[in-house]
C-alpha cells in the first residue's frame, strides 16, 4: 500500500495472514515480515533469518523441507504464527525503522476469540514486544487476562550478538510448551 504525503512516496509494509488452526495453543509473534518474507510471501525467508532453523532444530525436522511443510509442522505442533503490525511504513527491513505514527496492529481480540485455547505468547524479539504493549496491550479487555508473554532472542540476522547455540537454548521453551 502507499500514500502521498508532503508529495513523497510512502510505502506500507502489509503483514501476512495468520498461520494456524483453530486449536492452536501457542502464538510466536514477529513485528512486521521484512523485505525478503515480502518478496517470497513467506515468514521468515531471509536466509539468514534463525526462525527456521531453530524449529527445525525443536521439531527435528530437514532443513530442506519446501515452505508449506514447514508451516505444516508449526500447525501439527498447534503454533500459530502472525505479527503484532498488519501495516505499517518501514524503510528498508529494520524494526527499528517503522515510522510508529504509520502503525496499523492485527485485529487480536478476533484471533484469540478464534483461537480460544492460546494461552501463551512469544515474542520473536523485544520489537515485537514493545510494538504489542504500545499497539495491542491497551485495547485488549480482561477476556484474554489468561495468556501469558514471553519475549525470546530474535531471530533476525541484524540481531546476530547471541550465538544460535544460545537462542536454541532459549527457544526451546516453545517445544516444552507443546509437548
Amino acid at each position: 500500500m502507499a500514500d502521498l504525503r508532503k508529495g513523497r512516496l510512502h510505502r506500507h509494509d502489509e503483514c501476512f495472514a495468520p498461520i494456524g488452526r483453530p486449536d492452536a495453543e501457542l502464538l510466536i509473534l514477529g513485528s512486521l515480515p521484512g523485505r525478503k518474507s515480502l518478496e517470497m510471501q513467506q515468514y521468515y525467508a531471509h536466509p539468514q533469518n534463525a526462525f527456521w532453523k531453530l524449529i527445525e532444530q525443536l521439531y527435528d525436522a530437514s532443513p530442506s523441507l519446501p515452505y508449506m511443510q514447514r508451516v505444516e509442522i508449526l500447525t501439527a505442533n498447534r503454533i500459530a504464527l502472525w505479527d503484532v503490525l498488519a501495516a505499517a511504513e518501514r524503510p528498508g527491513s529494520l524494526d527499528s525503522s517503522i515510522v510508529h505514527a504509520s502503525a496499523r496492529a492485527n485485529d487480536f481480540a478476533a484471533f484469540y476469540r478464534g483461537h480460544p485455547l492460546i494461552r501463551h505468547v512469544y515474542f520473536n524479539g523485544r520489537k515485537a514486544e514493545e510494538l504489542y504493549g504500545r499497539f495491542v496491550m491497551p485495547g485488549l479487555s480482561s477476556e484474554f487476562a489468561a495468556i501469558r508473554y514471553e519475549s525470546m532472542p530474535s531471530t533476525s540476522p541484524a540481531h546476530a550478538g547471541m550465538a544460535f547455540a544460545e537462542k536454541l537454548a532459549r527457544w526451546k521453551k516453545i517445544r516444552e510448551k507443546t509437548t
